[in-house]
């Protein structure tokens, strides 16, 4: 018996039939193959078993989001933990592949957890200069009985050289005002008053507390057990890239990096092994062709988590972004 959604689920689901279709959209390398010819695609295999067919020098902005040091199932494939040794070897031989399609201006983003990131600083290092580590909070951590719960995630940030594009200004982010200072003429002091509330806008720090995790009533969720939010990597791509840029996500998962990437009018490949989740990504593309909006992210600003009045989304507002 097929199960119902509720009502509200909103959760992207696809049918078998569906997926053979959408499979059809992805491309399989054999041979060396030209940057127009897998511009803004998804390629259908194993990252490892394509690297040698990838052109050089195309990527502007790597977001790597490789299955991170634990024991972890997705679909008919499953990775298995590794010493930290192990794991700094599968990163260092990831790494090794992808460094000859950097551009010289190149930024690099690498996703992992607590474990992970022992091994991803040391392995950025002898290839890249490493500029920062963000911290995210990952609110939706199982709870734990014989240790700290489990409830934030690192990426980690390096360049190929000092030549690189950071843009602050792209990913401020609109927080409420709790103590709402104002000068000597009684005028709001480095604040904004408006019908919804008391804002500043803030520069991006490296510890993020605003991203919510897709969940099922978001349009964005998936059924992928890893999936990133929109959000998160929307900071990433704003801040690191211009539009037009090229992005490159060698382990796309459910396909966010691809979608963030069209949604903000910029260039993209992927790679993905399993095929349900390729199919999901060009399910996300196809969506992303009529709705183009970022939950979190409007008027060019990223809101602080539960501060925006969704209602009026639609409404012009009376303060905006840059």
């Amino acid at each position: 018996m097929q199960k119902v959604k509720a009502e509200k689920n909103r959760t992207i689901s696809l049918e078998q039939k569906e997926i053979e279709i959408l499979l059809q959209k992805s491309e399989i390398l054999n041979s060396k193959v030209e940057l127009n010819e897998i511009q803004n695609k998804i390629i259908f295999q194993d990252f490892f078993s394509v690297a040698q067919y990838l052109p050089t020098n195309f990527v502007d902005l790597l977001i790597l989001d490789p299955p991170y040091n634990m024991y972890k199932k997705f679909n008919s494939n499953s990775f298995a933990q590794k010493t930290i040794d192990e794991y700094s070897e599968y990163l260092d031989e990831i790494l090794a592949n992808i460094i000859p399609t950097l551009k010289e201006t190149a930024s690099i983003y690498v996703c992992g957890d607590w474990k992970s990131s022992i091994s991803i600083p040391f392995v950025l290092a002898k290839y890249f200069k490493i500029r920062n580590r963000i911290t995210w909070e990952r609110e939706k951590g199982r709870g734990a009985t014989t240790n700290w719960k489990n409830n934030s995630e690192d990426i980690w940030f390096a360049t190929v050289s000092d030549k690189y594009f950071f843009n602050s200004e792209a990913v401020k982010l609109k927080r409420k005002v709790l103590a709402p200072y104002k000068n000597e003429n009684g005028e709001p002091k480095d604040w904004e008053k408006s019908k919804s509330g008391d804002f500043r806008l803030t520069f991006p720090s490296n510890l993020w507390t605003d991203i919510s995790v897709p969940f099922w009533s978001m349009p964005e969720n998936t059924n992928h057990p890893t999936q990133k939010p929109e959000k998160l990597i929307a900071k990433l791509v704003l801040a690191s890239s211009k539009q037009g840029d090229f992005i490159f996500d060698p382990f796309l998962g459910s396909g966010t990096s691809a979608v963030v990437a069209k949604k903000l009018n910029r260039k993209y490949l992927g790679i993905e092994s399993d095929k349900e989740f390729v199919a999901l990504s060009q399910k996300r593309l196809e969506i992303a062709d009529t709705n183009s909006e970022i939950q979190g992210y409007f008027e060019n600003v990223f809101w602080e988590r539960n501060s925006f009045n969704y209602k009026n989304k639609k409404k012009k507002l009376s303060f905006g972004g840059n």
